[in-house]
């Protein structure tokens, strides 16, 4: 089946224009069919055919696409299996909406995917920007991904350790072609989630580092979300949801910042050393090189650049709730949406010399 529609109809930012034919498979085999046909038949060659899951990390350009969109939707189910190795494996469906999957894994009685409530889009996309978000990543209980090579027309089951996992990329962002399938996850046989940051922490009342029922993490993840504008539905700004990601620089550098930008240890802090005084020094671990994370939404703030800021005749819109998102204030374009996103990235690298990087993909 096929229909004529905008890609502004089916992205979260809801900017976009037409693609030459929109594809709708309700199964994994017509999802297959349809992505081998539609690779095969494009005039402009197979990277002109774009596949869509939820449509929540996407930039559409307002002149549409030259090729056709093949909607991911349709592939649902979450099935156990049985593993040898204590953990609760599950196969997702590429369709199946990610924050159905971490409700549908708490009743289950399995928390791990708690702190990943509310992130839109869906399972198959999931793995593809390694979502992330309040101390977890998908990349911690990720097994590996039922994938369809767009090299060799094979179905392929890739594992996690070989997909190139950072933070919110992966080897199919930076240009491995494909199409996610399904997704394989193995989580631990517990109802109960723990709380890794701060934040959320605070929210919960407890201290960081605790374990609490997962249904308390979700509820909380998804007020905090809604109140920031970070979900995608009724009631909430058409966007993507975080527009730019949390730039991690080198420690050393981070100290020209001003000395109240906040910044956060990337990986573990070394444990401190006690030893008698005779010993003498002793020799520490670090690195040669350590990492932050330095917080976009400060950035774009300090730059000058508050919350619910326009650019005078745009419809392209900071959020009123958190300034890492970028809205759609009605009837928005394209062209606006990164006018907005690139006046933004200018005033951050004049004023402290960071680049910041978009989080969706800018097609």
């Amino acid at each position: 089946m096929t229909e004529r529609t905008t890609l502004a109809d089916l992205t979260t930012m809801r900017v976009g224009g037409a693609p030459t034919a929109v594809h709708r498979p309700e199964s994994v085999t017509e999802l297959v069919e349809a992505v081998r046909t539609a690779w095969r038949e494009a005039e402009e060659g197979p990277e002109s055919v774009l596949v869509l899951g939820g449509g929540s990390n996407v930039v559409a350009p307002d002149a549409g696409v030259p090729g056709p969109v093949v909607l991911t939707g349709g592939v649902r189910g979450i099935e156990s299996g049985a593993a040898d190795d204590g953990l609760v494996h599950l196969r997702v469906g590429a369709g199946e909406p990610w924050d159905g999957v971490v409700a549908a894994t708490i009743e289950r009685g399995l928390g791990t995917l708690a702190a990943l409530s509310g992130i839109p889009g869906s399972a198959g996309a999931a793995p593809v920007q390694n979502i992330g978000a309040y101390g977890a990543e998908i990349a911690e209980s990720l097994v590996s991904v039922d994938f369809l090579d767009g090299v060799s027309g094979r179905i392929e089951r890739v594992a996690a350790a070989d997909l190139g996992l950072g933070y919110r990329t992966s080897a199919m962002k930076q240009g491995r072609r494909g199409v996610v399938l399904a997704v394989e996850l193995a989580l631990p046989p517990s109802d109960r989630a723990t709380v890794r940051y701060g934040q959320l922490a605070a929210a919960l009342g407890v201290a960081s580092g605790a374990t609490v029922p997962a249904s308390q993490v979700r509820e909380a993840v998804l007020r905090i979300r809604g109140e920031k504008g970070m979900l995608i539905g009724p009631g909430m700004p058409d966007s993507c949801g975080s527009f730019f990601m949390n730039p991690v620089v080198d420690e050393n550098w981070a100290r020209s910042l001003p000395p109240e930008a906040p910044r956060y240890p990337v990986g573990p802090l070394e444990a401190p050393v006690a030893a008698p005084l005779e010993a003498g020094p002793v020799l520490r671990g670090f690195a040669d090189a350590r990492s932050v994370k330095l917080a976009a939404a400060w950035l774009i703030e300090a730059a000058g650049i508050p919350k619910g800021y326009a650019i005078p005749g745009s419809r392209a819109q900071l959020s009123p709730r958190h300034a890492l998102s970028i809205t759609n204030a009605g009837g928005a374009t394209a062209a606006e949406v990164l006018q907005l996103a690139g006046f933004i990235q200018a005033r951050v690298s004049a004023d402290f010399g960071v680049n910041l990087q978009p989080e969706p993909i800018l097609l």
